[in-house]
């Protein structure tokens, strides 16, 4: 799909936004217990057609802040990990899916960026998922917020790539170059039975932290400079569909498979709604 003057219209003044700042606000914000979170929570399931049902605690009243609500756990039975290779790694709707290309990946019509730049400059990584496979997975605001192993794995390296915090809509998608490999973004780095596998949780305006289970809060950071940890002396292994991580407010992630790594399943094309457990692989 073609970017519509509409689409401009709404990506324009992100430009000038102070994305970190309103970001940090926003995390302050929804860490604050007060007796309006309950009302706020409710007012917000409505207008994003929330079902609270389908959390383990659907009493608004539970959740001392609206950080609690968002991060909410899901009921387990409500989202089984399904009997194939790989599995959605969260809700939410496929933006993008396809192979690597010549180390670039397809954002959207007339968009392209490359596996290295997503991946921090590291040519050597990049090399990695040359002509492999890719997905991108937009979460918005009302979507299940945690997010877990398409496959078993173990983690060897994590890097945090500062940058910006532009929305990641589909609008902006289709209308700012660059928009995943130019946003602040986690990039976790592991061994898998099929070979290398990239998990990219990419920040947005109002994500206001970006969490992993082995290291806690990741954003906000403390500096401006790519940092990288290397885990190869911790093990940190992980079974298929078991929680890694979660965003606060809506986000993107990207996952990267190598050319040898189960094939995504036919059925899986851009737009299609996800959910976490689901089967994604051929």
């Amino acid at each position: 799909m073609r970017a519509s003057l509409t689409d401009y219209i709404k990506s324009w003044p992100l430009y000038a936004l102070p994305h970190h700042a309103i970001s940090r606000l926003i995390y302050k914000l929804t860490r604050i217990e007060s007796a309006y979170v309950p009302k706020a929570i409710v007012k917000f399931s409505k207008v994003f057609n929330v079902d609270l049902q389908q959390a383990i605690n659907p009493d608004p009243t539970s959740y001392k802040t609206f950080n609690a609500f968002f991060t909410r756990p899901i009921k387990p039975e409500l989202r089984p990990i399904a009997n194939t290779d790989l599995v959605s790694p969260v809700d939410g709707c496929i933006s993008q899916i396809d192979t690597i290309k010549q180390g670039e990946i397809f954002q959207a019509k007339g968009h392209y960026y490359t596996a290295q730049a997503l991946l921090g400059g590291d040519d050597k990584i990049a090399k990695i998922f040359a002509q492999g496979w890719f997905t991108t997975i937009y979460l918005s605001p009302r979507d299940y917020h945690r997010i877990h192993m398409p496959c078993a794995g173990t983690l060897r390296q994590q890097i945090h790539i500062p940058g910006r915090l532009f929305s990641v809509a589909p609008h902006t998608a289709r209308t700012v170059p660059n928009l995943f490999a130019r946003n602040e973004r986690v990039v976790a780095l592991f061994d898998t039975e099929y070979g290398e596998m990239a998990m990219v949780l990419v920040g947005a305006i109002n994500v206001a932290a970006i969490e992993t289970v082995w290291d806690g809060l990741i954003t906000p950071p403390k500096g401006k400079q790519l940092s990288s940890k290397e885990y190869s002396n911790q093990e940190v292994s992980l079974k298929k569909g078991e929680e890694m991580g979660r965003f606060n407010m809506g986000s993107t992630v990207i996952l990267l498979f190598t050319k040898d790594a189960p094939a995504f399943s036919n059925e899986m094309v851009a737009d299609l709604p996800l959910i976490m457990g689901q089967g994604i692989s051929g």
